[in-house]
């Protein structure tokens, strides 16, 4: 199983162990959608990425437990879907893809806690914040992903940082069991949680009281600096590359002259040099490339080493 991009067992070893009728058997019974052979472009913000052996859409915890045992029974990699930096290789992945677009519940808690399952987009989290007065995640105002990919990747703006916020994460483990994992035990770092292995399907998220009208002032407010200042329009994963020490990988980027730099439909962005965009048939093997060459510039430019925010995955 894969999570946060960190596999526990490598796909091709995996797959030439298991057959297409061990792949049916993992997901049989299951009361979500099954879809074969599924473009895994369809799932991500880049609109990039190759076919999947199979994607699941769980119909929620349960069956959710249901495909962990029978794919660990199987030997069959598990990979699932959820934050927005991600780049699916034009190869797809080999097993079974899960997305958690179909654990969209949300409920107030006392003490001003929200508990979301997995799948609801932070764009629908923040609208029901809002509408019950709950300040704490304005910061994260235009980020497209899901709860469980805000968790795992501990997503941030300027403003703040998933972290901020999460009281504690529930989650499915490898074998199928369903835990609650406090958020004291969690090892937050820039743009990802330690987590225990497993698939997060829910997360307490510690709120405050506050007025509707001042919550709504920020968001918009935020929302409309990241429109001024992104690429939103475009289909991107967010920002590329994670921010040097003391400086901007954007502000770098644009010092070398790279901004609006392409290799096929793959382009450095005009607007933010630190987000790369499709401009409509762009192949992941593209943005790979245009990856290298702005690394390889940036290190012989400046003598800075640029690591990757954004999470590449699947077959070449």
């Amino acid at each position: 199983m894969k999570r946060g991009g960190r596999p526990v067992t490598t796909a091709a070893r995996v797959h030439a162990r298991f057959t297409r009728a061990d792949v049916r058997g993992a997901v049989a019974g299951l009361r979500g959608s099954v879809s074969f052979q599924a473009p895994l472009r369809e799932y991500t913000s880049f609109k990039i990425g190759g076919p999947a052996d199979v994607v699941v859409e769980p119909a929620d915890i349960e069956d959710v437990c249901l495909v962990v045992k029978q794919a660990r029974a199987r030997k069959i990699p598990l990979f699932v879907l959820g934050g927005t930096n991600l780049l699916i290789r034009d190869g797809g992945i080999r097993g079974i893809v899960v997305s958690l677009v179909r654990l969209r519940g949300i409920k107030e808690e006392p003490g001003s806690v929200l508990y979301a399952e997995g799948g609801v987009g932070m764009p629908t989290l923040i609208g029901y914040a809002i509408r019950h007065s709950l300040a704490g995640l304005e910061w994260a105002a235009g980020i497209p992903g899901t709860v469980a990919g805000c968790v795992v990747m501990n997503a941030g703006t300027k403003l703040g940082e998933m972290k901020d916020s999460i009281k504690a994460v529930r989650m499915v483990t490898m074998t199928g069991r369903i835990i609650e994992v406090e958020a004291a035990q969690v090892r937050f770092e820039y743009r990802r949680a330690l987590l225990p292995r497993g698939i997060v399907v829910g997360v307490w998220l510690q709120l405050t009281q506050g007025v509707r009208s001042e919550i709504e002032r920020v968001v918009k407010d935020y929302l409309r600096y990241r429109r001024d200042t992104q690429p939103l329009a475009m289909p991107s994963a967010g920002c590329v590359f994670k921010n040097p020490p003391n400086d901007s990988a954007g502000r770098l980027i644009e010092a070398v002259g790279l901004k609006g730099a392409r290799v096929g439909d793959a382009e450095v962005s005009l607007k933010h040099a630190n987000f790369m965009v499709n401009r409509g048939q762009a192949r992941a093997a593209d943005v790979i490339a245009l990856i290298g060459e702005v690394r390889s510039t940036i290190r012989r430019r400046t003598g800075v080493r640029l690591d990757l925010e954004l999470k590449i995955v699947g077959e070449t």
